[in-house]
């Protein structure tokens, strides 16, 4: 027998996490009967998501670090610099999924369950979820499963990928500078693509050494690692060291019209939904700003293939990815103009789409202009 629901959440992730615990926090949705599936228990440490933000937050309790100063490093130059009133913080998944399942636990219209979802289809009255063993139906189901093939299909959109494979080591010796992430290091060779180092000190001792590529092809897992093991024992100065952890993740950048696949009573969610800021990977806090948003729309009782809106920052974004997919070896000239020419604070600012006008001509006069004008008139004609 089919079990019917209000609301069915696919996907344990950050963003149907979220979206369960808001609409479990909030009395408006207490009578509502709401699913939550994943095909995962989401009791292991898979992952761990970073983000900016002023002052106290609501995750602060269980940040894994936080740092007060960032360092960029490019090919002639470098800076260690305060980012504040930021802080650069950084959330273990096993962390984050405890706390938030011990909220909604709390919740009693709320159901937890483990199993994978096979097909989701809309009928005229309700949206039927098929799983490996049973079949629910909602009035309205929240999907966080990504396909690429959405993506890979068509061709007005470019796709980069942010992929990367990361370890956390612990030295026997001091190797790092506990007080500044290195947000991107840029003195490592490019090979004709954007390639950085990304460094997450927790210690002196212990810290998460990635390598990262915003690029449209990936890498075998050998080349990551073996770039990984020369910039310790380069960069690092260090030989002698344990891995502790290992973590391997592939972002979509892309302007693509997620909402697009959106129907009356189906919304994509995460970075199914292109929650993820296009043009950085980041999707942990743009996850948390969109979900606040969407409980407010809920709430109107209307079609979820009606929302949604670009903005500039949409196209700003879009212009970026045109670069990096045509010429991805200018990704490393741009970023390095950022932050020899901005401070961390506007940049933060504008990452977050919070700018105004005069504020993101600072930033894009900042960067090499015949990039972007070129990009511009290319998407003109």
């Amino acid at each position: 027998m089919e079990r019917h629901y209000d609301y069915i959440i696919v996907g344990a992730g950050a963003a149907g996490l979220m979206l369960a615990e808001s609409l479990g926090r909030d009395p408006f949705f207490k009578n509502r009967e709401i699913l939550l599936l994943d095909k995962d228990p989401k009791s292991t440490n898979d992952r761990t998501w970073c983000f900016w933000e002023k002052e106290s937050g609501e995750f602060d309790s269980i940040l894994h670090k936080r740092w007060e100063r960032i360092q960029f490093l490019g090919d002639d130059f470098s800076i260690d610099k305060s980012i504040a009133p930021y802080s650069y913080k950084m959330l273990r998944g096993e962390d984050f999924y405890t706390f938030m399942f011990q909220k909604i636990e709390a919740y009693p219209n709320i159901s937890f369950q483990v199993s994978s979802v096979l097909e989701i289809v809309e009928d005229q009255t309700k949206v039927i979820v098929k799983t490996e063993d049973k079949i629910y139906t909602g009035h309205k189901v929240f999907n966080s499963i990504f396909d690429y093939n959405l993506v890979q299909k068509q061709s007005k959109f470019p796709l980069i990928q942010q992929h990367f494979i990361g370890w956390v080591i612990k030295s026997k010796k001091p190797i790092f500078n506990s007080l500044s992430p290195t947000f991107m290091d840029f003195s490592i060779a490019q090979d004709g693509n954007t390639r950085f180092m990304y460094v997450l000190p927790f210690s002196d001792t212990e810290g998460l050494v990635e390598y990262t590529l915003f690029s449209a092809e990936t890498l075998a897992d050998e080349e990551y690692e073996m770039a990984i093991k020369s910039y310790i024992s380069g960069a690092l100065a260090c030989e002698d060291y344990e891995i502790i952890e290992k973590e391997k993740g592939n972002i979509p950048m892309s302007s693509f019209d997620f909402t697009s696949q959106n129907t009356k009573n189906i919304f994509h969610i995460g970075v199914a939904g292109g929650w993820a800021k296009a043009s950085t990977g980041y999707t942990f806090k743009s996850t948390h700003k969109k979900t606040k948003k969407l409980i407010s729309y809920l709430k109107k009782d209307k079609p979820l293939d009606v929302y949604g809106t670009r903005d500039k920052y949409w196209f700003y974004d879009l212009l970026l990815l045109d670069i990096l997919y045509s010429e991805n070896h200018k990704g490393g000239d741009i970023f390095q103009s950022l932050f020899k020419n901005c401070s961390p604070q506007i940049l933060f600012k504008f990452l977050d789409e919070e700018t105004n006008l005069w504020e993101d001509l600072r930033v894009m006069t900042s960067c090499p202009s015949s990039y972007f004008i070129k990009a511009l008139l290319n998407r003109i004609f």
